[in-house]
């Protein structure tokens, strides 16, 4: 029995390192790195085998250890947070619904999201990719990407550029949660943001991020090799175009579609509990530096710049909006105070790896502003955007992306580019064109989403008044938050 296990585990030992062996017509191989001669041909092994690029090891663990920290974001920061926001009856559906978002969006995103965002461009138009890369075939575990690494080059696995890449995909559709929190039906929004994640994060994440191989991998002669915005010259470090401004003006949308809650500005909506608040704050604070600093796609010194951007920008944004708070209504407001912290956070994104620590400042400051006004303004219109999606998320992304049009320095990331400050003009129309097309691919989709599914859903995607009245802890989940007997 002792020499059948011994040589079960021999013979899949033999297995899986031929498994593990490219061949120059491997259908992966086009899309990755092995070594060539000065000619460009492959250098092969004795047996006729393909030479990997050789992956850095510190690169891919910070890297690893960057999706960790960006993961917790979700199921830990923003559900924490956003369940403090809400109201006591309310507080497990909104759990749920973040927590549920990152279960999903990680199976979309390996059955045809990352291949979509990421692969081959689809006619080489720079509009949306392939699903070449679907159900990560053709997506190596132990050889970098031809495509995607820092600034000295591809040094990590592919599939670790993509299980980072996962979790920005899945924090951007639970930041709409904020939105339809305490009215929309939980399977609705089951289905929602499969469909939004598709249609609107994933054609973003395509014009602005992705990078092609030359030629799009030989299928396209004089491709420019990035999406369409990313070829007019757009900059987002992080994800501010791709990521808070498309959900934050989505939020929007959804909140005005869906309409205010019953009471809406005639009985208390407070936040039931100020300590989750800031401790998912706190959460969010400690993940971004996984999602700004881990944006480098290695552990370079843009690395080091966009962490220390980072850390400028929401201190500043925390001061500012605290100040503000105090100055407008008499008291320094502790939920206003950790929503300065993630307008800051927000802002920073696009531009973290472009500026200097003393640019950040600005941006936190400019962010608290105009985030503080734009909460503000929501509130004097009436619009029930529940735990104010667009106003932080929506509003601080656009801020950022204008600011990083002001304020780059290409002596931070090669690739970048100077702002309009440091004497490029054109680098702010690129970002506001990038940032402007992404907000109505946004808005036109989720709104044509949106109207369709409530049509065709049965009752439509709100729930009942009386359910509403209830709680949807209850309604939706048979649960409550608290129980004391």
């Amino acid at each position: 029995m002792l020499v059948g296990i011994l040589t079960t585990i021999t013979a899949t030992s033999a297995f899986l390192m031929n498994a593990s062996a490219y061949k120059p017509d491997d259908p992966a191989a086009k899309y990755h790195c092995f070594a060539t001669d000065a000619n460009g041909n492959y250098n092969l092994t004795a047996e006729g085998d393909l030479i990997p690029c050789e992956i850095d090891t510190g690169d891919n663990a910070w890297m690893l250890t960057a999706s960790a920290l960006v993961l917790i974001m979700t199921p830990g920061g923003l559900a924490i947070f956003y369940a403090g926001l809400s109201r006591q009856k309310n507080a497990v559906n909104t759990l749920h619904m973040v927590l549920m978002t990152t279960g999903i969006i990680a199976v979309q995103w390996v059955l045809w999201g990352y291949s979509l965002a990421f692969g081959p461009d689809a006619g080489g138009y720079g509009f949306i990719g392939t699903l070449d890369w679907a159900g990560l075939e053709n997506v190596l575990h132990d050889v970098p990407s031809v495509a995607y690494g820092g600034i000295t080059g591809t040094t990590i696995p592919h599939q670790t550029y993509m299980v980072f890449q996962m979790m920005f995909a899945i924090i951007t559709p639970a930041l709409i949660v904020a939105s339809v929190a305490e009215r929309m039906k939980y399977s609705a929004f089951i289905i929602f943001i499969i469909l939004w994640a598709t249609f609107v994060y994933d054609f973003a994440a395509h014009w602005t991020w992705s990078i092609s191989g030359a030629d799009n991998y030989g299928m396209n002669p004089g491709y420019c090799g990035f999406g369409w915005t990313g070829c007019f010259g757009s900059l987002d470090f992080a994800g501010g175009t791709v990521i808070h401004i498309t959900s934050g003006f989505s939020g929007l949308v959804i909140a005005l579609m869906l309409g205010r809650r019953i009471g809406y500005g005639k009985v208390p909506m407070e936040p039931h509990n100020i300590s989750l608040v800031v401790l998912g704050a706190a959460l969010l604070w400690f993940g971004w530096f996984g999602f700004n600093a881990g944006s480098a796609a290695a552990a370079a010194t843009n690395a080091t710049s966009a962490f220390v951007a980072t850390q400028a920008a929401t201190a500043m944004a925390v001061v500012t909006w605290a100040l503000l708070s105090w100055a407008h209504t008499g008291r320094a407001s502790t939920v206003g105070a950790a929503s300065g912290a993630v307008a800051g956070l927000v802002a920073i994104t696009p531009a973290s790896g472009f500026v200097s620590p003393m640019s950040a400042l600005v941006i936190g400051i400019i962010a608290s502003v105009a985030c503080y006004a734009a909460v503000m303004f929501k509130n004097s219109r009436k619009w029930d955007d529940a735990l104010d999606t667009w106003g932080v998320h929506g509003i601080g992304g656009l801020a950022g992306a204008l600011c990083t049009g002001l304020f780059a320095e290409k002596r931070f990331t090669p690739w970048g580019d100077d702002g309009l400050v440091f004497g490029n003009p054109h680098q702010l129309l690129e970002n506001a064109v990038g940032a402007f097309a992404a907000m109505a691919w946004a808005v036109g989709i989720t709104a044509i989403i949106i109207k369709v599914m409530d049509k065709v859903w049965p009752g439509g995607i709100r729930v009942t008044p009386k359910e509403e009245e209830i709680g949807l802890d209850l309604t939706q989940h048979g649960e409550r938050a608290y129980v004391s007997e």
